[in-house]
């Protein structure tokens, strides 16, 4: 009997007992369903969160002074570890240097785009009669300013004067307008502000006006009390902090098509080989969220995968009916078996014909169970607020393995259907 021939008569079984034959799928329905959800769900969430760092500058290299950890020392009676310094320890002389980074710009031109450097001052308060305003202040150079991605509402940014020659200027948020100058953005702009840091009063000249973050925690019965950013041009910040141009962290933008382990790898290089390989105290450590989000991507894929696992659990339970379904066919059918074997069908094509069946049965269910998972991934992902992503190759495989699971459950009822006698299947009552 033909393959086509054998699809049609497990359709027309089918047809037969339309009840019987989706209480039966249901086992599958469910196991399918859950596992697409599941998936579809973990894509969208995966999809988010690349987006979201690739915004952030994913792909940008952190390289930073750290503390080594341990440190080996020789003695009398041989080597022992000791515990390394902390960060409260470091001195000038291990802070990346200009001289530093002038060569490793150098170095690296064709491979990479610039340098996003900036320098903390300390957190202050601006206050002007009754009104004050919390600030945090920190110099950064035109690349960091632009990685932050502030949106500005009055004036500007940093010009290249203002960070050449270190102007006492700075960009404040529209919340310490508020504060300050009763949230008039544009009469903000060029009023001198005083800043008092430790006890010490500096003052700078607003030329620009960014919009807070509104997606950050705010209380506005608190507001005066909540702390917002203030930017300066990183040479005014050098000169104010007395850091003799050393940071203790920069950031590159690497250029594109660049792989970032390879980056790091060489920039590590490039600083301890070159600079920090007599320091015992601290080293140049290289990061980026690149490989954070690969290993949260690994760990977010296995936990869906041990979810699916948990939810698969179903699909057994769904093969078993499977197997009792046909069974029961089987024992229905006993008088067709025995007509067919009595005209001339040979025990290979009755097996076949009833493994067929269990495939067509099971494989309803997983086409059934895709569409309902792809449906309820759906939901949920839009109640997460999340670009729902239905993952192709988890389609493809639900429904393989749903046709597994038809071969392996309804091969025992089949095997035994072929071996009937066929004198004893037409005498069955």
């Amino acid at each position: 009997m033909l393959l086509g021939e054998n699809i049609l008569l497990a359709l027309t079984a089918l047809r037969a007992n339309k009840t019987r034959a989706f209480l039966t799928m249901l086992g599958i329905i469910i196991g399918i369903a859950s596992v697409i959800t599941i998936m579809t769900i973990g894509e969208a969430m995966t999809n988010s969160l690349n987006n979201e760092m690739l915004g952030l500058g994913a792909t940008d290299i952190t390289v930073s002074v750290v503390p080594k950890s341990t440190r080996t020392e020789r003695t009398d009676t041989g080597f022992v570890f000791r515990q390394g310094p902390r960060r409260s320890d470091m001195k000038n002389d291990d802070l990346i240097s200009m001289e530093m980074i002038d060569r490793f710009r150098e170095k690296f031109a064709d491979r990479i785009e610039g340098i996003a450097m900036k320098q903390p001052v300390g957190n202050g308060t601006v206050k002007h009669l009754k009104d004050y305003a919390k600030v945090s202040v920190m110099g950064n150079n035109n690349l960091s300013m632009k990685k932050l991605d502030n949106v500005i509402l009055a004036g500007r940014e940093f010009t290249a004067l203002d960070q050449m020659d270190g102007r006492k200027v700075c960009v404040v948020s529209d919340y310490l307008v508020g504060n300050m100058f009763k949230g008039d953005n544009e009469g903000a702009l060029g009023q001198t502000i005083t800043v008092v840091i430790n006890d010490k009063y500096y003052h700078y000249t607003i030329v620009g006006v960014y919009e807070y973050d509104k997606h950050e925690p705010y209380n506005k019965d608190e507001h005066y009390d909540y702390e917002t950013s203030l930017y300066l041009p990183l040479e005014t910040a050098v000169r104010q902090t007395h850091s003799k141009n050393r940071y203790s962290e920069i950031s590159v933008v690497g250029s594109t098509g660049e792989d970032i382990n390879e980056l790091m790898n060489d920039f590590r290089s490039f600083f301890n080989d070159k600079y920090y390989r007599n320091n015992e105290n601290f080293q140049i450590r290289c990061s980026s969220l690149v490989t954070e989000l690969e290993s949260f991507n690994e760990m977010l894929k296995t936990t869906s995968v041990a979810i699916s696992f948990i939810a698969g659990i179903s699909l057994l339970v769904g093969g078993i009916g499977v197997m009792n379904i046909m069974l029961v066919s089987v024992t229905e059918r006993t008088k067709e078996i025995g007509t067919r074997k009595a005209l001339g069908a040979t025990n290979s094509s009755i097996r076949v014909q009833f493994i067929v069946e269990s495939i067509t049965l099971c494989a309803s269910g997983g086409i059934i169970g895709v569409m309902t998972g792809i449906l309820m991934g759906n939901v949920v992902s839009k109640v997460m607020k999340l670009s729902a992503a239905a993952p192709i190759d988890g389609i493809v495989v639900s429904v393989l393995f749903s046709m597994a699971i038809g071969v392996f459950f309804g091969y025992y009822p089949a095997n035994k259907a072929a071996k009937m006698n066929p004198i004893d299947a037409l005498r069955y009552e």
